[in-house]
């Protein structure tokens, strides 16, 4: 059995991104990338800063409401749906509700062979990368460095701090040619 999708879940800045397109590079086939990013840039404008979307508070909390939770199902079970069509998959995510944010995945994804990866990095890092990327609120990489962790384990993780993405997704990509548990 070979590896259907591989979810990286880390904080904000920890280097998701990076480690995606390197292995994109390194895995055989083509593989597709979907990340929690463009989910949300893919919203319509009138679902962000709303309660019944998505808000990001001043020190970078994140709250979202029952039309993203609707849509954001549609958008997993829809990558599943792709995955189960044939389609090699990464998906780029950040668990701030723990357990239960996987649980979702493992719901849509049952049946096919999930690598889960955790992508860990400093806060004090990933905040100075924050910064230095301008495009987040000042805050979340810190505040999210630890808690979208708490509760999980994964099959392989990397740490960002002082390991560059080509060799994380190197030490992910000979994980997932090995072969991975199915999803009951």
């Amino acid at each position: 059995m070979t590896t259907d999708v591989i979810v990286l879940n880390g904080g904000s800045s920890s280097g998701k991104s990076g480690i995606v397109r390197y292995l994109q590079e390194v895995l055989p086939g083509p593989w597709l990338a979907f990340g929690v990013d463009s989910f949300v840039a893919a919203l319509p404008a009138k679902l962000r800063d709303s309660d019944s979307g998505i808000t990001f508070t001043a020190d970078g909390g994140v709250s979202v409401g029952a039309e993203f939770r609707a849509l954001d199902a549609a958008w997993t079970e829809g990558i599943a749906a792709m995955a189960r069509a044939g389609a090699r998959i990464i998906v780029d995510e950040v668990f701030l509700g723990g357990p239960a944010s996987r649980q979702r995945w493992e719901k849509a994804l049952s049946g096919l062979a999930v690598l889960w990866v955790g992508v860990r990095c400093d806060g004090e890092v990933a905040a100075g990368r924050e910064i230095a990327r301008g495009d987040r609120i000042r805050g979340m990489a810190a505040s999210q460095a630890r808690i979208v962790h708490e509760g999980l384990s994964y099959d392989v993780e990397v740490d960002t701090t002082h390991t560059e993405s080509l060799e994380c997704a190197r030490v992910i990509a000979a994980r997932a040619t090995r072969s991975p548990s199915p999803q009951p």
